[in-house]
């Protein structure tokens, strides 16, 4: 677990040099309109995204799923005080097909997918309460959300991930399948990537666990591209593990900025979308996998579709890494003592 936040979190919507006071966030959020009473509820089915918080990742998040080329919709809620500040003012001089910015949570009613990037932030404030502050944001407008699209899928982005998936979870009263985070998505892809391109080995790989220090590599027993076959974590060998951590080396000191977790937000928002039932590696509760008794959210591959996560990758993991899997599991429940959510 992540004791502070970086200098720039990675997954985060704070602008360079914005300390903005969390509590005036947390009074705009709570001034949201919620216009239900003037939603339009459509009957056919359309490829509908809804965006929830400005910034770079915000602003990110909006044009990596636009770039796909799949959504029908995509509406853009800026949860910045200031247009200026979240990036939602350019959208609007611009006036980009297919988006639509606005200050109202009604305007996202029937989202197949919702995205959250908002975040409070303050450097004044100790670990525990900014975090706690995002939860407060979060019970200001997940519950509302969930009315308007009780058939969407929430993608979670607010740091710590982890966390936030799970109060987004709890907050939703929605089944766990259709709550997830984008989690080691994004080092997962890096991973893969390195090991077929620079090491020339093409195994599916991913990057599971909590998205910190402790997040572990492992390889799948399929190859990359092989299709719809159930994926299984393939247990670490003496050949396997001086691979995986030539590959992860390889991988230290790229940090996850705002342009990059857009991109991956914009690979899960797509797989889910055409229920394309790809192996990602998102925040899921893991309760039940691998013998996790706590209810805590962390990366494991799952099969996503319209439907959100359908199908948990099989578990066979070494004693390193399922040690370092249950020391993130006590530091998650650990601070999650300590929230009131």
């Amino acid at each position: 677990m992540i004791s502070q936040f970086e200098e720039e979190p990675p997954l985060g919507t704070k602008s360079t040099g914005d300390n903005r006071d969390p509590n005036v966030l947390l009074a705009f959020v709570s001034n949201l309109k919620i216009n239900e009473g003037g939603v339009q509820h459509h009957d056919h089915l359309i490829n509908k995204v809804t965006v929830i918080g400005g910034g770079d990742l915000g602003m990110a998040s909006v044009m990596s799923i636009l770039a796909k080329g799949k959504v029908d919709r995509l509406v853009f809620i800026d949860v910045a005080e200031s247009s200026t500040k979240g990036g939602s003012m350019d959208l609007e001089i611009f006036n980009l097909p297919k988006v639509e910015v606005s200050k109202d949570l009604s305007a996202s009613a029937d989202s197949s997918v919702i995205v959250v990037t908002a975040n409070a932030w303050s450097n004044e404030q100790s670990y525990v309460s900014v975090v706690q502050t995002n939860v407060d944001m979060y019970r200001g407008i997940i519950p509302g959300l969930v009315r308007l699209s009780p058939n969407t899928v929430l993608l979670i982005a607010s740091q710590p991930v982890d966390i936030m998936a799970h109060v987004a979870w709890r907050q939703s009263g929605l089944p766990p399948s259709r709550v997830i985070g984008a989690g080691c998505n994004l080092d997962s892809e890096r991973l893969c990537h390195v090991l077929d391109i620079s090491l020339n080995t093409h195994k599916q790989a991913w990057v599971i666990g909590e998205l910190s220090d402790n997040k572990v590599p492992v390889l799948s027993n399929i190859l990359m591209g092989a299709g719809h076959q159930h994926p299984e974590i393939a247990p670490r060998s003496k050949a396997t593990k001086p691979l995986l951590d030539r590959a992860f080396e390889m991988l230290k000191g790229r940090g996850q900025r705002s342009w990059s977790v857009g991109l991956s937000i914009a690979d899960i928002t797509h797989s889910i979308l055409v229920d394309q039932r790809k192996t990602h590696s998102v925040s899921t509760l893991a309760q039940g996998w691998g013998g996790i008794g706590a209810e805590v959210f962390l990366s494991l591959p799952c099969v996503l579709g319209v439907s959100g996560s359908t199908r948990l990758a099989g578990v066979s993991l070494g004693q390193e890494e399922d040690a370092r899997l249950r020391e993130s599991v006590t530091s998650l429940c650990a601070l999650i003592s300590q929230l009131r959510i």
